[in-house]
C-alpha cells in the first residue's frame, strides 16, 4: 500500500513527516514557503492518520516512506520531521543514508528513550480518558499539552481537528498492528541535521535534541524560547524562515 500524499512544486525534494498528534495538514503553512524557495515538496499521512487507513498487517513507517519515494521516482530528498515524524525520519536517514540530503527535526521523538514523569502522567491521563469514552476530553488534553503560548485559536482548532480525526480512525479499528521495529545505528546518519526544541515543551524533547547533537556527525541544536511542541503551527513564518535558511545551506 502506498500511503496518502501530495506533491507540490519543482526542484530538489523535501519530504515532510507529521507529528502523531496531527497529520499532513500540519504543514499547510510550510508548503507554499518551501515551494517558493525552489523545492519540490512531498507530504504524507502515516498509517492511521489523515487519509491513510489503519494498517491491515505488520508494517514499518520508514519502509512505507521509502516505498513512497520509490513510487515517485525520488532518489534523494531532504527530510523534515516533527515529533513522531522525526522518529521516522531518523530511522530512514540511518537505514538509507545515501538517500537523505538534510535532516530538520522539530521536537523529535526518539525510540528507546526513558520518559519523564511529566510525559508518563500525560500518557496515563490520556489512556484513562479514552478508556472512559471521553474522546473530546482526550483531544483537548493533547491540544493543551502540545501547543505553546504563542499558538493562535486557529492553530489550536487545527490540532483539535487532526487529533480527533486520528482518534476516530484508530479507535474504530477492529485489529491493532504495532509497527515492525528494525534495528538501526544513528552513527550511520551522514546528513547535516538541524535539531529544534521548544522551551515550553515537555523536557523529554529537549533532552533528545541534546543527545542527538552529540551523536550525529553534523548536527546543531536550536532551542526556541517561545515554542511548545509544535513550533511550525505556533509561529509558521518563523519556522518557514528557519527551514528555508537551513535547506538553502545544505546540498540539494
Amino acid at each position: 500500500m502506498i500511503i496518502s500524499h501530495d506533491v507540490t512544486g519543482s526542484g530538489p525534494a523535501v519530504l515532510l513527516l507529521h507529528s502523531t498528534v496531527c497529520d499532513r495538514r500540519m504543514w499547510d503553512a510550510q508548503v507554499p514557503a518551501l515551494v517558493a524557495a525552489g523545492r519540490r515538496v512531498i507530504r504524507c499521512d502515516l498509517r492511521g492518520y489523515g487519509e491513510t487507513p489503519m494498517p491491515d498487517g505488520p508494517h514499518n513507517n520508514a519502509q512505507d516512506v521509502v516505498d513512497l519515494l520509490d513510487r515517485l521516482g525520488i532518489e534523494r530528498t531532504a527530510l523534515v520531521g516533527a515529533s513522531g515524524g522525526g522518529r521516522v525520519a531518523l530511522e530512514l536517514a540511518a537505514r538509507w543514508p545515501d538517500r537523505v540530503t538534510a535532516l530538520a527535526l522539530l521536537c523529535t521523538a526518539l525510540a528507546g528513550q526513558e520518559t519523564s514523569s511529566e510525559l508518563r502522567k500525560f500518557g496515563e491521563l490520556e489512556d484513562s480518558l479514552l478508556e472512559a469514552g471521553d474522546i473530546a476530553g482526550a483531544t483537548d488534553l493533547n491540544v493543551d499539552t502540545w501547543l505553546g503560548p504563542d499558538a493562535t485559536p486557529a492553530a489550536r482548532e487545527a490540532v483539535r481537528r487532526m487529533q480527533r480525526h486520528a482518534f476516530d480512525v484508530q479507535l474504530a479499528a477492529t485489529e491493532e498492528y504495532e509497527p515492525v521495529r528494525v534495528e538501526f545505528d544513528l552513527a550511520a546518519i551522514t546528513a547535516p541535521t538541524l535539531l529544534v526544541s521548544g522551551s515550553h515543551d515537555l523536557p523529554d524533547f529537549r533532552r533528545i535534541a541534546d543527545h542527538l547533537a552529540t551523536r550525529l556527525p553534523d548536527a546543531r541544536h536550536l532551542e526556541l524560547p517561545w515554542a511548545g511542541h509544535l513550533p511550525n503551527l505556533e509561529r509558521p513564518d518563523a519556522v518557514n524562515t528557519l527551514l528555508s535558511d537551513f535547506l538553502h545551506g545544505t546540498p540539494a
